[in-house]
């Protein structure tokens, strides 16, 4: 949701809203080597976590686990969705205009602090169960919390976990404890992705239509609040916290500690990317071996962030990526749909909750009783 941008203000949001959005003519020039290595990149980095986050999704999907079980999105919550982010984006305005930016961001550091933590070793644990030493004893945990006692005991938190879990929470906090006093962009960076590959995985829409919804009204929500108004890009120099993917555009001469940054919102990441994972469920479910209609989404993302890239740069504003996303990621898919027949298959395509699937797995093994 928050716009492809160019700044020249660090990603800890130090500069104040008065700057210009395309900050580096006054400042610094960047080379066009610099340029290009930072588009390309944020690029690269904005695929990572929908490639892999939609992979993911897959196995989430039939997990049983409490960790691992999707939050499932429904047309009801795609309509409201933009609008309780345009009241919590306002809201946010309007903190930063009032209040001091120090105590709020101070805040949000350590909330975003927890959660980064959480998010980056969620993010790592399948890699670490990869490379962790056959050898070494991997000992179980459990985390319980319990309120009352007796029949009336009501468990609060009930979390497994193992040794392998541990040490992805520990070199989580160490990024962590760096990114709180560094405030360094890799930090940054390291727990977007993180956000930005559990989002994709863990967020499930039920259906293509609801895809549709969502997209459409975000759609409109991201051309009103950079187009129509300074609030967004405000917001997103003044808010202390990863929920963006930096790179710096003068890294070629000044290396990591540069400070000329372009910048790109997780929501341009998260929100496209759920309907790509979507579509990635979708053509598993059709069991024909192959990935077409992911492939063509993935394909169309990368085409419609690569126009605002070159939109962005050539008109020296920022620009609402989901202006250009949500066209490509909505039209190509459905396009190929319709050009191999199944366009009326590709919108009957249900996903249902994790509460229903688990209460017809009940049913149909009582029925079996019977």
């Amino acid at each position: 949701m928050a716009d492809v941008e160019q700044t020249a203000s660090v990603p800890d949001g130090s500069s104040n809203g008065s700057d210009a959005v395309n900050g580096t003519a006054a400042r610094f020039v960047s080379s066009a080597e610099g340029t290009a290595l930072a588009y390309g990149s944020l690029l690269l980095m904005a695929l990572l976590p929908i490639f892999f986050g939609a992979l993911r999704s897959v196995g989430c999907s039939k997990s049983k686990s409490p960790s691992d079980m999707p939050e499932t999105i429904t047309s009801r919550d795609a309509a409201r969705f933009p609008i309780i982010a345009s009241c919590t984006l306002f809201g946010l305005y309007l903190f930063f205009k009032i209040f001091s930016q120090e105590y709020i961001n101070l805040l949000l550091s350590m909330y975003f602090f927890v959660l980064g933590i959480l998010a980056l070793s969620h993010t790592m644990s399948p890699f670490m169960y990869r490379v962790f030493p056959a050898n070494l004893p991997n000992k179980q945990y459990q985390l319980l919390f319990t309120q009352g006692s007796g029949d009336s005991k009501e468990e609060i938190v009930n979390y497994e976990f193992d040794t392998k879990d541990l040490i992805c929470l520990c070199v989580s906090s160490v990024v962590g404890v760096w990114y709180v006093l560094k405030k360094h962009w890799v930090a940054n960076n390291l727990f977007g992705l993180a956000f930005a590959l559990n989002g994709v995985e863990l967020l499930h829409l039920n259906n293509v239509s609801t895809g549709c919804i969502l997209l459409g009204g975000l759609f409109v929500y991201d051309v009103f609040w950079v187009f129509g108004t300074n609030v967004m890009v405000t917001v997103a120099k003044s808010f202390e916290a990863p929920i963006k993917l930096v790179f710096p555009q003068d890294l070629l001469e000044k290396g990591l500690d540069a400070s000329n940054f372009a910048m790109l919102g997780l929501g341009d990441i998260v929100i496209p990317g759920i309907f790509i994972a979507l579509l990635l469920r979708f053509d598993v479910s059709l069991k024909k071996n192959t990935r077409t209609y992911f492939y063509t989404s993935f394909l169309a993302y990368i085409f419609g962030l690569g126009l605002t890239i070159f939109v962005m740069h050539t008109f020296k504003h920022a620009q609402p990526a989901l202006l250009y996303l949500v066209p490509a990621c909505v039209g190509f898919p459905v396009l190929v749909a319709l050009l191999k027949g199944e366009l009326t298959e590709m919108f009957r395509y249900e996903e249902s909750s994790p509460e229903e699937a688990s209460s017809k797995e009940e049913i149909t093994e009582s029925d079996k009783d019977k």
